[in-house]
């Protein structure tokens, strides 16, 4: 059986004005990731979202590794789900940046205080209830990220590769796999470190989760690069 290895791009920049790239840690994640692979794992092909900090994950991974890499091909249904998009809905107020600085830095903690109303904003969305406000609903997004497994399973033909993605279609892939609910979906989704690994098995139409968020090589190294935001 060959093997998919999913991983979820490294630290993006929370906070700062242009999210959709690595913060210097995201990038040393990345680089140790790359090291850990090494001698490991020699993939036929490399995939990845066409988000930026997919894009620079990858690149972050080959520097790491030593060698080239097969180029990275792009596959628009492994990117993650409007984040903002999905979080305005339930703060519209926050989509003036400033309003929501201001309001997150009232509290003690205001990395938790917005995981807190992320979680909020993506349990409303996932409810269905409120499907007409969204660009993309939850269904909508779990039907774009399968299709987009099987095709890189068929482009990969029987190769092992490499996927630089995001934690939400990782999650929703090992919904898939596991037949799980929406709520495990998401609590699964909250645990994803930045560059953790998860490995799927597959050989033709089986497809099987064998590992799920493997961050050791992090842990290896320092255990305060282990992140999830």
């Amino acid at each position: 059986m060959a093997t998919i290895y999913l991983v979820r791009h490294g630290q993006a920049s929370f906070g700062k004005e242009n999210y959709d790239q690595l913060s210097p840690r995201g990038w040393e994640q990345g680089r140790i990731l790359g090291r850990w692979l090494a001698g490991k794992v020699e993939p036929g092909a490399v995939f990845g979202g066409s988000l930026q900090r997919h894009r620079e994950t990858v690149e972050a991974i080959t520097t790491g590794y030593g060698v080239s890499l097969p180029d990275m091909q792009v596959l628009e249904g492994l990117n993650e789900f409007d984040h903002l998009e999905v979080v305005e809905r339930l703060r519209p107020e926050w989509a003036d940046k400033q309003v929501m600085a201001r309001d997150l830095a009232s509290f003690p903690k205001p990395a938790r205080a917005f995981q807190q109303a992320f979680e909020k904003a993506v349990t409303r969305w996932v409810s269905g209830e409120f499907d007409q406000e969204y660009s993309e609903t939850w269904n909508g997004f779990r039907q774009r990220v399968g299709h987009a497994l099987d095709q890189l399973i068929e482009l990969a033909d029987g190769a092992d590769v490499i996927v630089s993605t995001s934690g939400g279609p990782i999650a929703v892939i090992a919904q898939r796999l596991l037949e799980l609910s929406d709520r495990k979906a998401l609590e699964m989704n909250n645990v994803i470190a930045n560059t953790s690994v998860s490995r799927i098995l597959y050989s033709g139409p089986r497809r099987s989760l064998a590992v799920f968020n493997n961050y050791s090589h992090l842990e290896g190294e320092d255990p305060a690069l282990v992140t999830f935001r």
